[in-house]
């Protein structure tokens, strides 16, 4: 058995249930889908009315591959890209040199391993704390989101996964923040202002983001 988050819009508000399901060993793609499939099946159990889209590589819809931090573009570049570049150590960093290399050799670069300790952002010439937490991966995310013209699409989906994301060993995770983007939509915030500035969207996020 294994236990993996979803997130959802309750009260106006973006919070994160967790599901058990029997869990597919192996590193496969058949063997990753099936989890999302036994993922999703947990969840439809308890909510009959759920409709569930897994935001990652592995989703067996379309637009939750679309919508993979490895393929969602901001600026022309892909958000995993930007974010991995974008981080501040403090023996180092950032290493700009891993906008132009791809996703996944991005995120498993030994630098980021070897930097010493993780003490913020640097997107755009803006320095970002790490707290709120996921607050700077949100962000990005969302406004890579909003960039793509899409955005409309996820309206239809009450629950959102990542069945890659392990909680023990990550934080940041693209199924929160397509949910944010989501409570944006639905509430029908003035993006220009969410996003206006940092003080701006920590205080968004700090409000509207309980999981």
């Amino acid at each position: 058995m294994a236990e993996r988050p979803t997130w959802k819009i309750q009260n106006d508000e973006v919070v994160v249930e967790n599901f058990n399901f029997k869990w597919n060993p192996g590193f496969s793609k058949q063997q990753k889908e099936r989890n999302v499939q036994a993922l999703h099946e947990a969840i439809c159990k308890i909510d009959s009315d759920a409709k569930v889209l897994e935001v990652s590589t592995k989703s067996n819809l379309e637009i939750g591959k679309f919508f993979s931090a490895f393929n969602l573009t901001l600026d022309g570049k892909r958000l995993e890209n930007i974010f991995q570049s974008s981080k501040v150590f403090e023996n180092g960093g950032q290493y700009i040199d891993l906008l132009d290399v791809e996703p996944r050799d991005a995120k498993r670069d030994e630098r980021l391993k070897n930097s010493g300790r993780l003490i913020g952002f640097r997107y755009k010439d803006q320095d970002w704390k790490l707290l709120p937490k996921t607050a700077f991966y949100d962000y990005i995310y969302c406004k890579a989101v909003f960039e793509s013209g899409r955005s409309n699409e996820i309206i239809k989906f009450s629950h959102f996964t990542d069945i890659e994301f392990n909680p023990d060993k990550s934080i940041n995770c693209q199924a929160r923040s397509l949910a944010i983007c989501s409570l944006i939509i639905s509430l029908g915030f003035d993006k220009q202002e969410v996003f206006r500035d940092i003080e701006n969207w920590t205080r968004f996020h700090s409000l509207f983001v309980k999981g």
